[in-house]
């Protein structure tokens, strides 16, 4: 059993001891800590289908009530609905109750500010010592809170992405495109079915019911996503489109099916936004990119090609948007399928992704593979390391920059764990912010490559433990 604190929220499995697991008395904690901080009157609280979801939503929401607030529950929703709707309720923050891409035993609190972004590395660092210290106050009776429902949040989000201006509905409808989806039992089974009614997409949902009994594993990887890939073979489909269980990341399968590449959503739907952008502001002089240290680097390919700069964050969404607020960025995200687009908002969003890649494919007239063959090919390998209690990851990272402190080839970057950057390849190591593991992420040319320099420095790893 496990309960992962950090600045992002807490996350842990159902059951077993109070400060081991992800239990009634943990939920109550962190929930108590993050409203004391926030200091405001109104948060919103959505959740994915997650068995545990209802239980945990109870917990919340009283907590909240029990803290004077006024809760907006809009019950089964993505997370980028529930960003999305703290700022259209101009509430004073938000919780996500979901796990993402963990298995069903999982589940989690992610905390928004009052803008519906996750908070920063200090702001949760402080909800964290407030939890610790359990340093707040509950309201008196005639101070408490209530609790009000809100079931439009759905379509709402589905007509902001409607309106988006590169949103080309007219040429999606006319391409009457054909789209199989997996939506893992979750959310997705509630909202994808919509969006694909308002864009004129015929579909068919695999995985549909929102039960929260996942199919298979629910993270959007190839070893994961067979029954779909095979679905597709039957040639009756133009589009696969797979989501994790809260919306957030978004994977594409071509109509041969063969995975389009998790890392290339991004790549793909960038490509679209700067060309456009370009040609909607042709006096344009500064089109930006953001992507963290473990994505693909056809992002930079791509965003040099249309004669714009890319920059690396450290990984976690929190990071890349505040990097592409920074440079300004029309586009920006994560190379495990995570699409940030900052005219919707600053958070991934699947159905921002869905509807610009439908744009693109719509306006270029091709086939999904036809577009994948337009981007330059890099393949990545993603392994990881089970820590054990005597893991020093800290030792482990020294280790590995004196590595390569010699190599005049190399540059190391160190601002998220180290990544190695070699003029044909590169390898990131890192200790995840999400489960108790070493990820380590490397991209060659070819996968023997990326798995070589990968399978390199997880050996390191496996020396010093």
């Amino acid at each position: 059993m496990t309960l992962i604190k950090s600045i992002s929220g807490i996350r842990g499995t159902i059951g077993g001891q109070p400060g081991d697991t992800l239990n009634p008395l943990d939920i109550v904690k962190f929930t108590t800590a993050y409203a004391t901080f926030i200091g405001g009157k109104k948060v919103v609280v959505g959740r994915d289908g997650r068995i545990s979801g209802p239980m945990v939503r109870d917990i919340v929401c009283g907590t909240l009530v029990g803290m004077g607030y006024e809760v907006v529950d809009i019950g089964l929703a993505t997370t980028p609905t529930t960003e999305l709707a703290v700022r259209w309720h101009e509430a004073d923050g938000g919780i996500i109750i979901t796990a993402s891409h963990n298995p069903t035993q999982w589940n989690a609190l992610k905390l928004l500010n009052r803008e519906g972004e996750f908070l920063t590395a200090a702001d949760g660092a402080e909800v964290l010592r407030i939890a610790e210290a359990e340093d707040f106050n509950y309201a008196p009776v005639e101070q408490l809170g209530r609790v009000v429902k809100d079931d439009k949040m759905n379509q709402r989000h589905i007509q902001s992405v409607l309106d988006l201006r590169l949103v080309d509905t007219e040429a999606i409808r006319g391409r009457h495109f054909r789209v199989c989806a997996d939506t893992i039992n979750s959310v997705g089974g509630i909202i994808l079915p919509e969006l694909f009614k308002a864009l004129g997409v015929e579909f068919e949902v695999l995985n549909g019911e929102c039960t929260g009994q996942f199919a298979h594993n629910p993270e959007p990887l190839e070893k994961n996503l067979q029954g779909i890939m095979d679905q597709m073979r039957s040639g009756r489909y133009d589009l696969g489109i797979v989501v994790d269980p809260d919306v957030d990341r978004l994977a594409f399968i071509c109509e041969d099916g063969r995975m389009f590449g998790e890392e290339y959503t991004l790549v793909s739907v960038a490509d679209y936004v700067l060309e456009q952008t370009s040609h909607l502001s042709p006096l344009t002089s500064h089109l930006s990119t953001v992507s963290n240290l473990s994505s693909t680097r056809a992002l930079r390919d791509v965003t040099e090609k249309h004669g714009g700069q890319y920059s690396a964050a450290a990984v976690g969404e929190v990071n890349v948007t505040t990097k592409m607020k920074e440079v300004g960025a029309v586009i920006g995200g994560e190379g495990n399928g995570g699409v940030i687009y900052p005219e919707s908002h600053y958070g991934r969003d699947a159905l921002v992704g869905i509807a610009l890649f439908l744009s693109s494919l719509a306006q270029k007239g091709c086939r999904v593979s036809e577009l994948r063959q337009t981007f330059p090919d890099y393949q990545i390998a993603k392994n990881r390391i089970d820590l054990t209690p005597d893991t020093d990851v800290d030792a482990i990272l020294v280790k590995v920059k004196a590595m390569f402190a010699a190599d005049p080839t190399a540059r190391v970057n160190d601002i998220d764990g180290v990544k190695i950057d070699f003029p044909d390849k590169w390898v990131h190591l890192r200790k995840s912010n999400t489960e108790p593991i070493i990820r380590v992420y490397s991209e060659a040319h070819t996968m023997e490559e990326a798995d070589a320099i990968g399978k390199r420095l997880m050996q390191v790893v496996y020396d010093m433990q």
